[in-house]
């Protein structure tokens, strides 16, 4: 530990909000590691659940929907059930609009890691310029040198260059950690898809089509321009 103050103290002033961006992007990998963790580790459960209830009951798909509503996939699929007799096209808006708010939520941390990626190696190098600024200042250029003064040289330079590998370093993690959770957004985004497509087509062949058919409503046959009730009316 006293190592890591001793490096802060020798790349300069710009060290400290580079460890302050540091650990700032250290806790946004724990946080959105355990968010990954608790939706992948319990979503293929709550799915395979709530899809072999909705075949039989939608109450029942909706309480284990309700049960997982701490996850984004919970929320996702108790959109639509818990409407009551809706359209599927009411039925499929809900769940696009849930999984729009969701994603939305999957991407929290995004912003603050982009910036981390810009931001850490120009504040290395910011350090770096000062800390070099300060080194040839303090040069007695007139004197003709020393070895001694050509050593500190060297050595101011070196701990320059301290806040230039920091600031990458910085980045490089940040980077790490974005790009990971882009890869982790990107398969949740088809994951979502898929799912909604086959609870919507539950709903529309176990439920709403046949509620259809008993209500005496009839699909318009092709290229026919007969009314809904002209059609009805005929059977």
């Amino acid at each position: 530990m006293s190592n890591l103050f001793d490096l802060v103290r020798e790349g300069g002033p710009v060290m400290y909000p580079l460890l302050g961006l540091s650990i700032a992007t250290i806790a946004c990998g724990l946080e959105r590691t355990w968010f990954w963790y608790q939706l992948l580790s319990q979503e293929d459960r709550i799915v395979h659940d709530v899809l072999a209830a909705a075949r039989y009951s939608l109450e029942d798909a909706r309480e284990i929907a309700e049960q997982a509503h701490d996850l984004p996939i919970g929320r996702f699929l108790l959109a639509p059930l818990k409407l009551r007799q809706p359209t599927p096209e009411t039925f499929r808006l809900a769940m696009e609009a849930a999984g729009d708010k969701e994603f939305v939520h999957m991407r929290r941390g995004d912003k603050f890691l982009e910036t981390v990626v810009a931001i850490a190696p120009l504040l290395g190098l910011l350090g770096t310029v000062i800390g070099l600024i300060t080194t040839f200042n303090n040069l007695n250029v007139g004197g003709g040198g020393s070895a001694e003064q050509a050593t500190q040289a060297a050595s101011g330079i070196g701990e320059a260059l301290i806040a230039t590998a920091s600031g990458m370093v910085v980045a490089i993690m940040a980077l790490i950690i974005f790009r990971t959770m882009v890869s982790l957004q990107s398969k949740q985004i088809d994951y979502f898809s898929e799912v909604g497509s086959e609870l919507d087509l539950i709903y529309r062949q176990v439920w709403y089509e046949p509620a259809m058919s008993k209500a005496g409503y009839l699909p318009i046959p092709p290229n026919s321009n007969a009314l809904p009730s002209e059609i009805t009316s005929s059977s």
